[in-house]
């Protein structure tokens, strides 16, 4: 079985993280709230980013099985921490499409979104909270 990426430690709180298949390199850093620098995505920033990113890429799939054109849709993200212990409590993302579209393809656009699988993935403690914007 082929890895996925590799997860490097640099000091001073960052991580270098390696994308194996396209060689992508992405850098985390830990949050100015939890004795970081803040100087690019917290770990538990990529967590709440990438189901934005997820739901778009499901929307993206069937958008295009369906002849729809999403290009241009975007997404906002708020991820809310909790402590005690230190962890994400919610997440709200706000999704904005570039146009309108009939209700059938907005239910059907909308009922992807929230079949992706990091949404399906994530612990049903975390609060998912999703918006859905159209021009």
């Amino acid at each position: 079985m082929n890895k996925t990426s590799s997860v490097e430690y640099l000091g001073e709180l960052r991580t270098r993280l390696i994308h194996f298949e396209s060689g992508d390199t992405l850098f985390t850093d830990a949050p100015k709230d939890n004795e970081g620098k803040g100087e690019a995505f917290a770990p538990t920033d990529l967590v709440a980013t990438a189901l934005a990113s997820c739901m778009i890429s499901i929307m993206g799939i069937k958008a295009r099985k369906n002849e729809i054109d999403i290009v241009g849709t975007k997404a906002e993200i708020l991820k809310v921490m909790k402590s005690s212990p230190r962890r994400i409590s919610r997440i709200e993302i706000e999704i904005t499409f570039p146009k309108s579209y009939n209700d059938k393809n907005k239910k059907m656009l909308e009922r992807a979104a929230i079949t992706c699988p990091v949404g399906k993935s994530l612990h049903n403690d975390i609060e998912q909270k999703i918006t859905f914007k159209y021009k």
